[in-house]
Order: structure tokens, then sequence, then C-alpha cells
């Protein structure tokens, strides 16, 4: 089953379980994916696409929530953060700072790059061995870490 029709299931039986937070979340999934199917014309779409769009929505609701709590507005905070942790459910296990520092530590080692002008190689590598596992954002900063 692919992740799109596992999505569609999770919908129904949040309908049914009335679960108003993750229907909510869920349809936002699904609209981005619909979203993203129309916009190329193509009829189906592939997990690791729909994990992209999954992860970008993730990032927007911790975001937001930040936002609000800012702004003194815990519940819609919360809010977010719910909706958040159901589309997780649906990403790889995130990676440890530690065991991203390990293996960012093997991919300097074999790219040979020992000062910051070799970022972008270690980057480009990176982004590609722990896409999905990783935050680019958190991959950037120990990346400029070790290399500095």
């Amino acid at each position: 089953m692919s992740l799109e029709e596992q999505i569609q299931q999770d919908i129904k039986a949040a309908m049914i379980a009335k679960n108003k937070v993750k229907l909510e979340s869920l349809r936002a999934v699904k609209a981005e994916i619909l979203l993203a199917k129309t916009s190329d014309g193509s009829s189906s779409i592939e997990d690791s696409a729909v994990m992209k769009l999954i992860q970008k929505l993730v990032k927007q609701r911790q975001e937001s929530a930040e936002i609000y709590k800012q702004n003194n507005r815990a519940e819609l905070a919360e809010n977010e953060l719910a909706q958040a942790s159901y589309m997780e459910e649906y990403l790889p296990k995130q990676l440890s700072e530690a065991e991203i520092e390990a293996e960012l530590k093997k991919i300097i080692n074999e790219t040979g790059a020992k000062a910051m002008s070799d970022m972008g190689n270690v980057m480009g590598r990176a982004t590609k061995q722990l896409a999905g596992k990783a935050d680019g954002k958190t991959i950037s900063s120990i990346v400029r870490k070790l290399l500095a």
C-alpha cells in the first residue's frame, strides 16, 4: 500500500473515530498531495515525494506553533503541534544530533573535506544520504561546526 493510500485509509478511520485534530492534519496532507499531482499533471505520486510534502507541512506547523507561543496563544500552538505529531507518524524516524554528527563525520572523511570551502560538497552528499531522517538546517549547523 502506498503512503497516499495509507493516508486515505487513516482519514476514514479518523472520521469514524471523530478525531478532529488528526482528521484536519491528514486532510492537509491529502490537499498537498492533490496539489502536487495536479501541478505536474500526473495521476500518481511517489512515496518519497509524499514524504517531502509531509516534512514541509510538519515544519510549517512547528514554525506556526512557535509564533503562537511568542504571542501567548498556547491553545493554538498546541493544536499546531498535535497536527505535526500526527503527520510525523508517516515519516521515518528522525536521527538524533549525535547520530547525525557520526554520519557527517563519515561523509567528511569520504570527501576529504578540511575547510568551510568544502561545505557544498559535504552538504550535497549529506542531504542525499540523510533525506527524510534529518532536517537540512540541523545538518548544515553540524557541518559548519565540524569544518570550523
